[in-house]
């Protein structure tokens, strides 16, 4: 199976954007304190997506560049105070000390960790920071956790947060960045049977598959969601999460 993920987010943007929880405001507002993102400051969000999170940083003065390599990602992506620019983390247009503050909402486990580290290094004012955040679903739930039973057959090696295989790439650049805080946050995501099932085919070693396994994907959530006792007959399910937060500061 290809492991191409900008063509994997190219076929799958409007599911994704869709079908994916936003961050909650407890980890937006812990960002906007300690990456400062009020008027004037300038964050670069990195494998931005469609801009969940751009957006949400925008609303509070900051301007967003917004980097995504995805055409069909990006394209969705605008918003005021957001400028879209189709880059890779791993070489990022921007010059030397030109952003105030970097993010990486879901995408840093994409990356080159090393590569990247060194141009966000590069890009960061000294005192600037880095914040890389998660959403993960709670497999704490029963339901939730047959979901990921599902999901997790089709993984096959392919780059995923809950390995913590990004780590390394910290563990490497202990002369780039310091750690500040990390945090936690509980939140659910409101949604129908049908977007759950888009939830699950937005997944990237999901949506690299070919249309009849994806359906039969689909066919295999829609049997779960119909007879599991959580969520048998109901037109809304709550699809909970946890958003995990890390922050550096750039050192020299």
């Amino acid at each position: 199976m290809a492991r191409d993920p900008t063509l994997t987010f190219e076929a799958a943007a409007d599911l994704y954007d869709r079908s994916h929880a936003d961050y909650p405001a407890e980890a937006v507002d812990l960002l906007v304190r300690l990456l400062g993102l009020h008027a004037g400051r300038t964050l670069l969000d990195l494998g931005a997506g469609t801009g969940k999170f751009s957006r949400l940083a925008a609303a509070h003065g900051a301007t967003v560049v917004a980097l995504e390599p995805a055409a069909g990602m990006i394209r969705q992506a605008g918003g005021p105070g957001i400028l879209l620019v189709r880059a890779v983390a791993e070489a990022l247009p921007i010059r030397r000390h030109g952003a105030d503050a970097v993010c990486a909402a879901s995408a840093f486990h994409w990356f080159d960790g090393r590569r990247a580290l060194g141009e966000v290094h590069r890009a960061l004012r000294r005192g600037g920071r880095l914040a890389l955040l998660w959403n993960q679903r709670d497999d704490a739930v029963p339901w939730v956790a047959a979901l990921s039973q599902i999901v997790d057959r089709y993984e096959e090696g392919w780059p995923r947060y809950r390995s913590g295989a990004w780590r390394a790439a910290f563990d490497d650049a202990r002369d780039l960045f310091q750690p500040i805080e990390d945090a936690h946050f509980r939140h659910v995501h409101e949604l129908p049977p049908e977007c759950v099932e888009d939830r699950i085919e937005s997944v990237s070693f999901i949506a690299a598959l070919p249309g009849a396994e994806r359906a039969a994907i689909r066919a295999e959530v829609r049997a779960l969601l119909d007879a599991h006792p959580q969520t048998a007959g109901r037109t809304e399910l709550r699809l909970p999460y946890r958003t995990d937060v890390f922050t550096w500061e750039r050192v020299g």
